[in-house]
């Protein structure tokens, strides 16, 4: 940790050198001489680090690392001091400020003096530490941000090889996978409801074996009804009975029922029973902590002979695969390092989760077998003579050991985060980003490259992938398995002050850098003085419905040196304007919470990067938001469930005149137009992602030309003030060649012409276009090469549609309100790789799309809102084996809500 500690410090001491010297008066040189001292003991870090792990290094080590990890920290702080202190002073104005000015000149004399004397105090102890560091004969290492041996990787995106685990890469799993798959579908008792359990410790692989049961094609396809259900430790049985009900409805495509998250115990296990009345159905409940869950939940489970099955993953015992099976892995490994692969899994004690993780590590290492020697000895000294649950801990931590410094603090940021938590991407990199955790790298921004300390992690198996976009495959979720958390927390254990978990019974420690609110445990805060926290985040929805959390004017001033402040999902209602107070903070989420009003003094948070008011009751922001000049993401709408699809359904932010400062602005999502922001936005030529709302035929043309001044734009979403407003943007000069998702919701009369060109796009959405009779824009479109998804709602009135070739790309259609639709015509070679095909409400179309046979990949033919003589008219023929799409047939039933009436599992078109 003191690499990590020591690094973090310097990336911070050299841009405030470059950049800020003015204000380091009478430090400078003290501040450089620091600086200086730190970049020459970089070199020996990672060899001091190791030592003070070494089970048979003296204590003197392991105290010499802490020292030094605790004195970055403090230099940290004191730079942080120093410059809240001096902007504080530069925010002084006016008269008043005058006033206030001279009278804090004296204080302001002695706070700069103590300061610089602090900074005198510290130089002086960094170099006692570096003149002590030359008696424990430290090696000399080269620092590299990434192995040597995977530089050829890295240029290709490794994502798609590490989202997932295909079944020729599980150790050990096969046999129990198929004994279990039997039992599900057949065995004696097939008719009978039945239940298995799979029992170990955490890490075992019960969750692997189980999720490659479930999502095996010989199960989905006897069990049609199926939910896989996440157990926390502290669940609620009405909370799983919801979810259950919820996941049922999800894997069947269905509107999940109105009003479960009022309903109590006795009508959620009531709605359960009768919707599985008469069906085969599937369950499987991970990582059960008690008993009580079964007795219930198994009284919303019928037994209804239909041979229904339920896996339970529980942690109720010890155990181990057999590594019998391990052989089977040997294909992938050159015969010269057979024999430390085995040694390896042995010293693994044949636990899938140990040898994923230590695999991870083995890639990076390439084939040399004198590196291979290295780790083996380095395990051997480690795992000789632990017990099994601390050779996991053990063999995670040393992986943890093995990544570069930069990416440490990113896998520790994780235990942040609560059990079974999964985490949105954008969030933890927005947090990575704000915290300083992500180094600068030439033509990449930030979020590149956390996106790419995010994959490393992933790709070293260490972090799980929970979302993947279906389109652009982008990581939109991950997580950490239980146990690679708990290594986490170990291994923060270190150093106490990396982050604690705050509970209604906590004892706080004031030195702790991050701080995990937990249950009511706000109440806490009116204890603390002066905490040295870096980030707040607050979990599981605190606060009381009846007592909103209305967080004290105090909460801020003893929270200076915050940089990451996340209220998301709490009751939170009021944002006081002591806010200002938090000169360091770079992220600030009042994401769904009940905040209205943001405070004017937010315009001194001139440190700010993102800002998310998503889903919160902002509508409004203060001008003085306009100030400033650090902001990279502002995320401001809502949406009302309870409308029906329309564009008032969405209610975008109001954003005062003046934005031109506003120049690092990569994501700006949604605002209302105005005749002065559809131009001002030109300026922001960083924009990646843009929508904007209301917007008016006369404000086409300036938009046309702001948009032209985008190249980075991968996202634009376009929304008219009416559905008769007409959106001309024809005249976008120079198209953003790396649009990726593109949304029109007005009218448009006629397709842009750039659209053609746009080779990168694969998200298309035309809501209320009206195009013209005469523009057929599937020609425009089945050109695109890259196209995935296209949706089209009362776009365009034709009776009929003929896809004669194109579209090689496209996965999921949807064809919805095309009302004068009377004829579809799919032509052999058009729309190969289709699996979703939606039509719907098309009451003048009397036939199930021509050559519809044609789409040999197709998997659902959904039909919503057809006359109910239309279900009659269609000729399938039922096969025993799922060898035809799943066709449904839907209902609306209001608020965007359908209700599937009629379904053929498998069909084969007449």
């Amino acid at each position: 940790m003191a690499e990590t500690s020591v690094n973090i410090v310097i990336d911070k001491l050299v841009p405030l050198l470059r950049e800020e010297g003015n204000l380091l008066r009478g430090i400078h040189d003290d501040v450089t001489s620091i600086k200086d001292v730190l970049e020459s003991m970089t070199s020996f870090l990672k060899d001091a680090d190791a030592k003070a792990e070494g089970a048979n290094m003296s204590s003197g080590v392991k105290t010499w690392v802490k020292q030094t990890r605790e004195m970055a920290t403090h230099i940290e702080d004191v730079i942080d001091e120093y410059l809240r202190h001096v902007a504080r002073r530069r925010n002084k104005r006016g008269f008043i400020g005058f006033i206030l000015k001279t009278n804090h000149f004296v204080r302001g004399l002695f706070a700069r003096h103590e300061i610089a004397s602090e900074i005198q105090l510290i130089k002086k102890r960094v170099l006692q530490i570096q003149q002590t560091s030359v008696a424990y004969r430290f090696n000399s290492t080269e620092q590299t941000s990434f192995s040597s041996s995977r530089k050829d990787d890295m240029l290709f995106d490794p994502r798609m090889a590490y989202l997932y685990t295909e079944e020729a890469e599980l150790v050990g799993i096969q046999t129990l996978r198929d004994k279990l798959i039997g039992w599900s579908i057949g065995g004696e008792v097939a008719s009978r409801r039945s239940v298995s359990s799979l029992v170990g410790m955490g890490g075992l692989g019960k969750t692997t074996l189980a999720k490659k049961v479930y999502d095996n094609q010989r199960f989905t396809e006897w069990f049609d009804w199926r939910a896989w259900i996440t157990v926390s430790q502290s669940y609620k049985n009405e909370d799983i009975l919801r979810n259950m009900i919820a996941e049922f409805h999800r894997v069947r495509k269905e509107s999940v029922p109105e009003g479960i998250e009022t309903m109590d115990l006795k009508l959620l296990i009531d709605t359960l029973r009768e919707y599985l009345k008469e069906k085969r159905y599937a369950v499987v409940f991970d990582d059960v902590w008690s008993t009580n869950l079964w007795e219930c939940v198994k009284l919303g489970l019928p037994d209804n002979n239909n041979g229904s099955r339920i896996i339970i993953t529980t942690r109720k015992s010890v155990g181990t695969f057999l590594q019998e099976d391990i052989p089977s892995f040997w294909g992938y490994c050159p015969p010269e390092l057979k024999k430390f692969a085995t040694t390896i899994v042995s010293r693994c004690g044949g636990l899938p989760l140990a040898i994923v993780a230590i695999s991870g590590l083995l890639q990076t290492k390439g084939g040399d077998v004198s590196q291979w020697r290295k780790l083996l000895d380095s395990l051997s000294s480690e795992l000789e003579s632990n017990p099994i649950l601390t050779n996991i801990t053990k063999i995670l931590s040393f992986s943890y050991y093995d990544l570069p410094y930069q990416l440490r603090p990113c896998f520790l940021y994780f235990g942040t985060y609560p059990e079974n938590r999964t985490i949105r991407c954008s969030r933890l990199i927005g947090q990575w980003i704000a915290k300083g955790f992500i180094k600068e790298q030439r033509g990449k921004t930030l979020e590149d490259v956390a996106e790419e300390y995010l994959t490393e992690l992933i790709q070293r198996s260490l972090v799980q992938v929970s979302l993947v976009d279906d389109f652009s495959g982008k990581l939109r979720q991950c997580k950490v398995h239980d146990v690679t958390r708990e290594a986490v927390i170990l291994l923060r254990t270190e150093d106490l002050r990396f982050s604690q978990f705050v509970e209604e019974d906590s004892r706080f420690n004031e030195n702790s850098r991050h701080l995990s609110v937990y249950s009511n445990a706000y109440n806490i805060f009116g204890s603390i003085e002066n905490s040295r926290a870096h980030s707040l985040c607050f979990f599981n929805g605190i606060g009381d419905p009846q007592n909103p959390l209305t967080t004290c004017s105090n909460l801020y001033k003893r929270f200076k040196l915050l940089r990451v402040l996340d209220f998301e999902d709490s009751l939170l209602d009021n944002l006081p304007e002591e806010v200002g107070y938090m000169y360091h903070l770079k992220y600030l989420s009042l994401r769904n919470t009940r905040v209205k009003i943001l405070p004017k003094s937010m315009g001194k948070l001139v440190n700010l990067e993102t800002l998310d008011l998503k889903h919160s009751l902002v509508h409004q922001l203060p001008i003085e938001i306009n100030k400033l000049p650090k902001l990279r993401s502002l995320s401001a709408y809502t949406e009302d469930t309870n409308k029906e699809f329309s564009l008032t359904r969405r209610r975008a932010v109001v954003i005062q005149d003046g934005i031109e400062r506003w120049g690092h602005l990569q994501k700006l999502y949604v605002v209302e137009a105005t005749d002065s922001l559809v131009k001002e936005v030109g300026s922001l030529t960083q924009l990646r992602r843009f929508g904007i709302y209301k917007l008016t035929n006369k404000q086409g043309k300036d938009l046309c030309a702001s948009i032209g001044n985008m190249p980075h734009l991968k996202s634009l979403e376009v929304i008219a003030i009416n559905e008769d407003e007409i959106i001309d943007l024809q005249r976008i000069s120079s198209p953003p060649q790396r649009l990726q998702t593109l949304i029109f919701l007005g009218r448009l009369e006629k397709l842009p012409d750039w659209i053609s060109g746009l080779c990168l796009l694969t998200h298309l959405g035309l809501c209320w276009s009206r195009l013209a009779g005469d523009h057929d824009p599937l020609k425009v479109l089945q050109g695109l090469p890259n196209l995935m998804q296209l949706g089209i709602y009362e776009a365009f009135s034709c009776e009929e549609l003929h896809f004669e070739g194109g579209f090689s790309k496209l996965k999921e259609l949807n064809l919805r309100h095309l009302k004068g639709l009377k004829l579809m015509t799919i032509h052999n070679g058009a729309l190969p790789l289709l699996e979703t095909l939606e039509i719907g409400p098309s009451p003048q179309l009397q036939q199930v799309p021509s050559g519809i046979h044609h789409i040999g990949n197709l998997k659902s033919l959904i039909f919503v809102d057809m006359p109910s003589h239309f279900m009659d008219v269609i000729h399938v023929q039922k096969t025993e084996h799922r060898v035809g799409p799943r066709v449904l047939f839907q209902k609306s039933k209001g608020n965007n809500r359908f209700k599937t009436v009629k379904v053929i599992d498998s069909a084969i078109f007449m």
